[in-house]
Formats: structure tokens, sequence, C-alpha cells
């Protein structure tokens, strides 16, 4: 940019001699388009991406920081767990991709759905038809005057479908999880795991890309806990929708292939699991935990590393030609 009066910032051409014209420098505008060309990039292929995610809320004139840039890439198809201490982040992710909140900076999108940039009107259609939501309280999630049969007929109506067809898809449903002799009774009449598999029909209802689940084994015991989230192994393997579930439950971490821990706002490792098992039934085998690096070249070490090396403030990097070394400062300048 040039102020009034000033000439534009030029640099003679490549190989050039003295006194050859010179060409105008790269300016703002060129830097800024490759950085809106790297941006428009990342997560190209994923089913959901947040880009460099914020979450701010003010209360009573103290701002908090619920996510602090998280960067998130979920294939189509995949299962994965989120966990995090409580505080960390992850529910608000969740319901950011549920469409319950929007982000206050950063990018999320969802099935092609920029979560950032919808109408109040678009927001409704996409929780209506692009993903569904399972709360941890089984209260929220269905009615308790109607029958299970009648809880995952609902949303259906809603979209509009014909009588017939939603009469066929929550039979189906129902039948796929193990409820049909449940089709007739009201939640009152069903278990806590019952209620939880009926709210996973209702979700399922109208074929959503994606099912969110938040917490939805919090509050049973072992044993139905189990049966619940065999039902959502169900619909990822059999139905093919992508599952990005919240827990605390090292039972359900245990079982999927990639698990995603956020700590303050952001997403700071990841734990892959290979061998038999998880999807197809059982726990997974060898397991490998990975540090995550954000596109800004941050890593969250681990905490418990950190402490047991006495690492603070900063720390002295050394590149190997196969790794790189971090060391503790043992230096007591300031």
């Amino acid at each position: 940019m040039t102020g009034p009066g000033e000439e534009p910032v030029t640099a003679p051409a490549p190989g050039a001699g003295p006194g050859a014209p010179v060409a105008p420098a790269a300016g703002l505008g060129q830097l800024g388009a490759e950085a809106e060309d790297a941006r428009s990039t990342y997560g190209e292929g994923a089913l959901i991406m947040c880009d460099r995610l914020v979450r701010i809320y003010a209360t009573d004139g103290i701002e908090v920081q619920a996510l602090q840039g998280l960067d998130l890439l979920v294939a189509d198809g995949e299962l994965t767990a989120i966990v995090g201490a409580s505080g960390s982040g992850k529910s608000t992710l969740v319901n950011i991709l549920a469409g319950l909140d929007t982000p206050t900076a950063g990018k999320a999108r969802v099935a092609g759905h920029d979560l950032g940039a919808m109408s109040p009107r678009d927001r409704l259609s996409y929780r209506r038809t692009t993903v569904g939501f399972i709360w941890q309280q089984t209260y929220r999630n269905l009615l308790p005057y109607l029958t299970a049969l009648q809880n995952v007929t609902m949303p259906m109506r809603f979209a509009g479908l014909p009588h017939r067809r939603r009469a066929q898809r929550a039979a189906e449903l129902l039948e796929v999880l193990g409820l049909a002799n449940c089709a007739g009774r009201t939640p009152a009449q069903m278990s806590g795991g019952e209620q939880q598999r009926t709210a996973i029909a209702t979700a399922l209802a109208n074929e959503p890309r994606v099912l969110l689940a938040d917490e939805p084994t919090g509050e049973l015991d072992t044993a139905t806990a189990r049966d619940v989230f065999a039902a959502l192994q169900t619909a990822n393997r059999e139905l093919g929708v992508t599952v990005l579930v919240v827990t605390h439950d090292p039972a359900v971490s245990a079982q999927v292939r990639r698990t995603v821990a956020i700590r303050d706002g952001r997403t700071s490792s990841e734990t892959l699991r290979h061998g038999a098992g998880g999807e197809e039934g059982g726990e997974l085998g060898h397991a490998v935990e990975y540090a995550m690096l954000d596109r800004a070249g941050r890593v969250q070490l681990p905490r418990e590393m950190i402490d047991a090396h006495g690492m603070k403030d900063r720390v002295r990097l050394e590149q190997e030609p196969d790794h790189i070394g971090v060391w503790p400062d043992r230096d007591t300048r300031p």
C-alpha cells in the first residue's frame, strides 16, 4: 500500500542487469491470497473440518475461552471418540458441530455446510437432516408421552416424509438396534439403556451424515453402557453413519480406532489403535499416542512429561537426522 505521493515498491527482475526496468514486488495482497489459498485447501475431502476454531463466552464481564484455535479433521465413515477433562472444550466443540452453538472465530464445516455462515433457517434444516444429536441425560432425548415408535417417527414428520416411509424407517431402526419389543412402550416403561438406544434410533431417523453423542453412557452402569456403545457401533458399521462421541469412559475410548484428546481448548493428542476388535467387536489391540502438531507449528506436550522433566517457560530443541530432541532449559537466567 502506498501513501499520497509515494511510489510503489519495486524490485529488479531476476537476472536483470543494472539499469534494467523493475517489476512490482509481491505485495500484501498476494501474500493474503496465498494464505487464503492455504486455508481453503485445509480439510479438503474431510466430512468434518474445524480450522482454528475459537469460542469465547462472556459472563458477568469475564471472558472464558472455551476453544482456542482448535483444528480437527474427521473422515467420512469414522467412529471417533473425543476425550478431555471437564472444561477442556469438548462439549463446546460438539455443540458447535451440532448447530446448537456458533463459533466466535475460525471455521467449522460439516458435510459441506459452513456452520459460521448459516442463517437460522439453514441451521434448523441442518439439524433436521445432516446431524443427529444424543444428550447424556436420557430425559432430554425423548418425549415422555410418546412410545418408542412415535419418538422415532417424529423427526420424519417434521421433515415431511410420507406416513408409510416414516413407519417403515422407524420399524427398521428399532429392529436394527434391538428395540423391536419396545416399539409400543413409553420412556417410563423402558430401562435407561433402552431409552438411550431409542434416542440413537430417533437421532438416525432422517438418515443424517453425522451422529454426535455427548457422554451418552455417562448415567449408565457398565453393562448397559456396553449395549449403548454397541448401538453406536451398529450405526457406524451397518448404516454408514460417521459417529463422534464425547466420553469419559475408558471402556468406550478403548473400542474406537481413533481417540482425540482436547486440552485447554485445542486438540492435544490422538491415540490410534490397531488390530482386531473395535468396530467389529471387543477391544482393539496395540495403541500409539501422538502429540498433535498444528499448522502454526505448536505442540502440546503431555503434562506428565513436562512435570517429570521439570520443564517450564522454555525448552531447547535439537534437530537430529530422524527426530527432534526437546530438552528442559537448565539456564536460570530470566
